[in-house]
Formats: C-alpha cells, structure tokens, sequence
C-alpha cells in the first residue's frame, strides 16, 4: 500500500467525507470507512479513531446531521447524512481542490518536469 502522507490525509478528509455523504441519503461509520477503502482500490486505510472525531467536528460545524438508527441486525448505529450547510462546504471544497488538481496535473505534466521517479533530489 502506498503511504499517504498524514497532511495530505487531514487535507482530503473533510471534502471525503462530505463527497460519499452527498452520495447517499445518510451513512454510518463503517459504511463510510469501507467507501473510502472502495474508493481509493484499497490504497487508503482509514481508522475509526480518525474518522469519527471528524464526524463530531463535522456534526459541531453543523456540516452534517446525526441522528441514532437500527441496523438490519438490530444493532443501534449513528447515521450522518449532509445538511444545506454541508452541501455548500462541499461545492466550495470541490472548487478549491479543482484547482489544486488542476496546477499540479500543469506543474507535472509540464515538458521537462521530473516525473515522480526522476529529476534532480535534494537532499
């Protein structure tokens, strides 16, 4: 598995989120952790103590909503879903990646750029 450095990990991880919310009416944390695991082909492993104190931030910033459920087993399990708040954060977060992607594909892509395994190192 390819490591991701932890600030690139913090970085992506609202916008994440929000994203697989923004895909389904509402989720719950293993759901949320096996889509991110699904999404990335397995390369991104996140953990519990990870995702779930960014839920309670995201719940405090009013980003998303949790309400308590039962699952098919009859387990009660937290369901986050997006509210309007969240949905907003999420189209301004897809604008600033847009460009973040967007001068990194140029600065990489550019003639004589070293690719990720060339070029000069320093040390």
């Amino acid at each position: 598995m390819v490591h991701i450095d932890k600030d690139l990990v913090a970085a992506s991880a609202t916008p994440l989120v929000l994203g697989i919310l923004a895909e389904e009416e509402s989720s719950y944390g293993y759901a949320i952790l096996k889509r991110v695991r699904e999404l990335s082909d397995g390369r991104m492993e996140w953990t519990d103590g990870m995702l779930y104190p960014l839920l309670h931030r995201l719940e405090r910033q009013g980003l998303v909503g949790a309400s308590w459920g039962t699952s098919e087993e009859g387990r009660r399990r937290k369901h986050y879903a997006l509210t309007e708040a969240g949905r907003r954060q999420l189209a301004e977060r897809q604008s600033q990646w847009a460009v973040v992607s967007q001068t990194l594909a140029r600065v990489w892509d550019a003639p004589g750029a070293a690719g990720p395994l060339s070029g000069p190192v320093l040390a």
